[in-house]
């Protein structure tokens, strides 16, 4: 039976590439996505098997993926999660009640809800793996971005305590950490796009190649960077 994969966030940017790579490699892929249009574009693009409407956001929506998952392809072998964003890059004292909640909430929330949802069956079959995207702003600072910088901070380190869980029981957490890349990010947190060498591909090859190590391995935590970017830490 062929491997199978979720990707959520899978309409554009990252996800989609990472959907093409898997699907190039005889992956079944389900892809999910807020909007209908983009979710059957995308389709049409990586070849993706099945397409789920799904906010992150909500818990009782990933119970129904699950369940979707489950339906249509018996088992999931690998969950990307991939979906999220900056959704208000501000100074602290700019940011409100609501947008603290929401950068909170489709970045970090989405990632522990969901494995909540898919770790029991992984832990019964004793296999799967896991694969959560953060950012280089989880271990480096930029002014305006300190609520995103937190949220992707708590996805790997959430990750991290996730593997120590699941090792005993022969499932992976792996955090792959991109730099930043073209993925439409920027336009959506209302900022400038960026034009750095990293490319959404190389995110997915790198996913591709998390997943695909031997049982026997894991890559903890990988971070990637453009060869143009310059990292100024503190």
């Amino acid at each position: 039976m062929n491997k199978t994969v979720v990707i959520t966030g899978g309409t554009s940017g990252y996800g989609l590439a990472i959907a093409k790579k898997f699907k190039g490699i005889g992956y079944t892929v389900l892809i999910t996505g807020r909007n209908d249009e983009r979710l059957f574009k995308a389709q049409k693009e990586s070849g993706a098997d099945f397409i789920f409407k799904q906010d992150v956001k909500s818990y009782n929506e990933w119970l129904a993926l699950k369940k979707y998952a489950i339906e249509k392809m018996h088992k999931v072998d690998v969950l990307v999660n991939n979906a999220g964003g900056g959704v208000s890059i501000k100074p602290i004292e700019e940011q409100n009640e609501q947008t603290i909640n929401d950068i909170l909430a489709l970045n970090l929330s989405s990632v522990m809800y969901a494995a909540n949802v898919f770790v029991p069956d992984m832990k019964a079959r004793q296999k799967g793996t896991i694969v959560n995207i953060s950012s280089v702003c989880a271990t480096h600072a930029w002014a305006d971005w300190s609520v995103y910088a937190a949220a992707k901070a708590g996805v790997l380190n959430f990750t991290k305590g996730l593997q120590v869980e699941l090792q005993p029981f022969g499932v992976r957490a792996s955090c792959v950490i991109p730099a930043s890349a073209s993925t439409g990010f920027q336009e959506a947190a209302n900022l400038n796009e960026t034009q750095d060498s990293l490319s959404v591909e190389d995110i997915a090859e790198t996913v591709v190649f998390v997943a695909e190590m031997p049982e026997r391995a894991i890559v903890e935590d990988v971070t990637v960077w453009g060869m143009s970017q310059t990292v100024q830490p503190l």
